[in-house]
């Protein structure tokens, strides 16, 4: 069977969509009263916010550095694959396969199906229903091809982002609200919950490396949608924040169970509760459309070279896209949707890998320098080598901050995510010895 191969089709403005639309989800709608209430005080909400985006800055920089000196589909199994070897890559690969981006999307759709629930629910399992429909026919429209799946991105980025300038400009339109100041105090276990789910809500700023060889003019475009969305999303998020908490006050902020909702309603209390949850609805179809045409494309790299998954590694002459690894992701999706659980411990499942991998990332920077200083780098990142320092310190933080708060809070789901990582070490293992006996 001939194999295709990826063509660049994506513009700056398509690949900054991307950015932005991924992380640009349901995280902004759910975690703002917890991440208010951790922090203890208004001053607090607003410093957590602007230090996630100058954080997620830090990482978006280090990633422009690797994607534009190996501009190849799978972003970070690439960069792990050449500074450490090919376990490195494969472990990436296989967990981004086997539970993290199907549980990623999976939950983006459940958060769809539930909202969507909201505004219409003909029958009592209708949040499934819709959850599976998006999942379908968003993995349907990716297969059909790259321009099908980018106008969808688009489209969507551009509404959920005006929809958040909305908010604001609804938000701020309300007389103040009372006393944001707040008086709880800040503890380490408040900071660490904080930060692991602002660093969730920032998630999807790393995500144009993975469709790295189908970016039009790597070189420029690649540092720009990097850095373009990340700081477009970093000023969204504080600015809506703020809006919060002046309409809101501190308190109410903290304590609110809708927090979008109870702010549109200040100004328009009729159409609040609808009007939200129709924006959280195309949020979430945002995210679910970037994750799966994101996605797969590390799927395709992983079953590129490696003999286990080569069925994924094929890419479609005629449709133009990773057709099986689109097909297979979508799959497992639709298992996870059937079991997920609540928004907040999805996110701290998976933390402790994720946080892991960004390390290992972070410092594959340093390690490829010195591996392969004749690769040529068109983008070096700004402020080498303190913007990667900082950038793995917070992975350091944040790895044993999500282990931490899992020892003490889900165990269980820490053990999952171990599970899943040893099997792939068994199955490398397994594939490694046969293909030598083959060789032999």
């Amino acid at each position: 069977m001939t194999s295709g191969a990826p063509e660049k089709k994506l513009s700056l403005f398509d690949s900054t969509c991307i950015i932005v639309g991924i992380i640009i989800g349901a995280g902004i709608y759910e975690t703002g009263p917890v991440v208010a209430s951790s922090m203890g005080s208004g001053a607090g909400v607003i410093s957590i916010w602007l230090a996630g985006g100058l954080l997620a800055l830090s990482g978006a920089l280090c990633y422009a550095e690797l994607a534009t000196a190996y501009p190849r589909e799978g972003g970070d199994y690439v960069y792990l694959n050449r500074a450490y070897g090919g376990p490195a890559g494969y472990i990436f690969g296989w967990s981004q396969l086997a539970i993290i981006r199907p549980g990623d999307i999976a939950l983006m759709a459940f958060v769809f199906g539930r909202y969507a629930g909201t505004l219409y629910a003909p029958t009592e399992n209708i949040r499934v229903i819709y959850a599976v429909s998006a999942v379908v026919i968003l993995t349907a429209i990716n297969v059909l091809g790259v321009s099908s799946g980018k106008w969808t991105q688009n489209i969507l980025t551009v509404i959920k982002t005006l929809g958040l300038l909305a908010i604001v400009a609804a938000g701020m339109r309300a007389p103040g609200g009372v006393n944001a100041a707040g008086s709880a105090s800040l503890t380490m276990g408040g900071l660490e919950l904080a930060l692991i789910l602002v660093l969730f809500t920032y998630g999807g700023w790393n995500e144009m490396a993975y469709v790295a060889a189908e970016i039009k003019r790597p070189q420029r475009n690649i540092v720009r949608a990097l850095v373009t969305g990340t700081v477009a999303v970093t000023a969204l998020y504080v600015l809506v924040n703020i809006t919060f908490l002046h309409t809101l006050g501190y308190a109410k902020t903290a304590a609110s169970q809708a927090v979008a909702v109870e702010t549109v309603s200040a100004v328009f209390p009729d159409i609040a509760g609808r009007a939200i949850s129709i924006l959280i609805c195309v949020s979430a179809l945002g995210a679910v459309n970037g994750l799966i045409f994101t996605g797969a494309r590390i799927s395709y790299a992983l079953g590129a070279e490696h003999n286990a998954f080569r069925g994924l590694g094929r890419w479609s002459p005629r449709l133009g896209t990773p057709v099986s690894a689109l097909i297979a992701q979508g799959c497992l999706s639709l298992v996870i949707v059937l079991f997920a659980g609540s928004f907040i411990d999805t996110i701290l499942y998976t933390a402790p890998v994720v946080w892991l991998f960004f390390l290992a990332t972070g410092m594959s920077v340093f390690v490829l320098r010195q591996k392969e200083p004749g690769t040529q780098r068109s983008y070096k990142i700004t402020g080498y080598p303190v913007t990667a320092i900082i950038f793995c310190g917070c992975s350091v933080f944040m790895l044993y901050s999500s282990v931490s708060y899992a020892l003490r809070n889900k165990p269980v789901g820490l053990l999952v995510m171990t599970g899943v990582l040893l099997v792939g070490v068994l199955v490398y293992r397994f594939t490694e010895m046969k293909g030598k006996k083959a060789r032999a």
